[in-house]
């Protein structure tokens, strides 16, 4: 009989620094403390809870706990079953700390969920004694189907989940995202502490603040997405709920907890007619006046008028995947981008009142120096003209799964054995480059970073500063940028 129920995020080497996991399409260890709400465990645990068991949120990477505290806890909580979320860098961290686990709590059953276990199921099974692998990104769905099923409340298991029969590895199908979103509950953010997420976040201006996820995850669907992006291997088709479940959801978390900022992850916000009502909603509750909405976005979405009507609404940090500044890379990419739309296209929202975020790669294993330098002349242009107000700079990694993952491998890209997980955590490119060394992959993710640094990019920025609200969310964005920049140092 199953009673209760831990979703958890085990600690892990504080030394590295804060990984950031939950919630997250590339995978990174960052100096300064961020804290990501991970919206769909917090659906699964709140959909377990209202089947009536016991549910236990237990996020050690957020509450930083030590790693025998952390395992003390839960040898006293004795949950009979625990899901944890894995992605590529971390899975061989996970697979000890499952085989650890069943020593000290044995009849703990565990749970691995994630792209990486989507995209290598059995691997997993093959290496660790974890009991349970989901494919797909419905893992919220999923686990109350386990549970059930273990009770004795549901006759079959749904497809997608990999389980141990005796000695032998067997899996119910391949997973199918036939799931009502529309069905989901509104997530309990008091059993998932919601409070732990809340400020140490750079999506968030003002605090406090927290995520929703209203799709998933991406909409940009033409020959199969982006092809560096590990989620399309959880989402490979696009679903919604409704906009006014989500409007309504804005309303419970201004009202019951005073939120201040809300960021919604999906992969790429909906858009057209859904946009268009979402945005009336906003408006005719007044909530542009009472919070500051951001959301991810795609170049080429949007008009002026849309823009606007956001900004009306409420709508503030729109996050732009810029990913290059050589034409034939967006291409190889598949993003469906130009160089002049993605400089068209971020000076409209900005002159509209909202402030762009854009987020950029290096080390792609065809490109040059001079594409390189093209990339970072681009991210300093739009800085310091004002067009995006923020960036993040990261190295391009290769998740198993994703299409590039898959090139590399076929094209001998990879400087480094492709089964070494732990060397995909950005502390170092994985990929070859026709004529950079590693190190000076890592030092361009520097110099990206210093455009923040840049004269014309401050006098922008003191420009913009008209409440104590801006100078504090200025002082807290420096910090985050030395952040980043000690995130690329050399052997950090």
């Amino acid at each position: 009989m199953i009673v209760k129920i831990a979703i958890s995020y085990p600690p892990l080497p504080r030394s590295k620094g804060t990984p950031l996991l939950s919630q997250n399409r590339q995978f990174q260890w960052f100096s300064e403390s961020t804290y990501i709400y991970p919206v769909l465990p917090a659906y699964a645990a709140t959909l377990l809870d209202r089947a009536g068991y016991s549910v236990v949120w237990d996020d050690g990477i957020a509450e930083e706990k030590g790693y025998d505290e952390w395992l003390k806890d839960i040898e006293t909580a004795k949950p009979d079953l625990m899901m944890i979320e894995t992605k590529t860098p971390v899975v061989k961290m996970h697979w000890r700390i499952i085989d650890n686990l069943k020593e000290t709590s044995p009849d703990t059953r565990v749970v691995l969920v994630g792209d990486h276990v989507t995209a290598l199921p059995s691997e997993s099974m093959e290496n660790c004694k974890v009991d349970y692998v989901f494919e797909g990104g419905d893992y919220d769905f999923l686990l109350l189907n386990l549970v059930k099923y273990l009770d004795g409340k549901s006759k079959m298991l749904e497809p997608g989940i990999w389980y141990r029969e005796k000695e032998e590895i067997k899996s119910s199908g391949h997973f199918v995202l036939n799931h009502d979103l529309d069905s989901l509950p509104f997530i309990d953010r008091d059993l998932t502490k919601w409070q732990l997420y809340s400020k140490k976040n750079g999506n968030f201006k003002v605090t406090p603040g927290a995520y929703t996820m209203v799709g998933r995850d991406c909409w940009w669907r033409k020959n199969g997405g982006c092809i560096f992006c590990s989620w399309p291997t959880l989402y490979p088709t696009f679903r919604t709920r409704k906009p006014e479940l989500l409007a309504e959801e804005i309303n419970i978390l201004i009202k019951k907890y005073g939120v201040k900022s809300v960021f919604d992850d999906t992969g790429c916000f909906p858009v057209g007619g859904w946009l268009k009502k979402f945005t009336e909603l906003l408006i005719e509750k007044g909530f542009g006046e009472k919070m500051q909405f951001g959301c991810n976005m795609r170049f080429g979405s949007l008009a002026r008028s849309d823009y606007q009507l956001m900004r009306k609404a409420g709508f503030r940090m729109l996050l732009f995947g810029v990913e290059s500044g050589s034409q034939t890379t967006l291409d190889h990419l598949n993003k469906g981008t130009t160089i002049e739309g993605i400089i068209k296209e971020c000076r409209l929202p900005r002159e509209e009142g909202l402030e762009p975020h854009i987020t950029i790669m290096v080390g792609y294993p065809w490109e040059t120096r001079k594409d390189a330098q093209s990339t970072l002349n681009l991210a300093r242009m739009l800085m310091e003209k004002g067009w995006a107000i923020t960036l993040q700079s990261t190295v391009i990694m290769p998740y198993p799964g994703s299409k590039l993952y898959a090139e590399a491998l076929k094209n001998s890209w990879f400087r480094v054995d492709p089964k070494d997980y732990a060397r995909f955590d950005m502390k170092e490119p994985v990929l070859k480059t026709p004529d950079m060394t590693p190190d000076e992959v890592m030092k361009l993710c520097d110099e990206i970073y210093r455009v923040f640094l840049s004269p014309k990019y401050l006098l922008k920025q003191l420009a913009r500063i008209r409440s104590l609200k801006d100078l504090k969310y200025s002082i807290k964005g420096a910090t985050k940028v030395f952040g980043h920049v000690k995130d690329f140092e050399k052997n950090k």
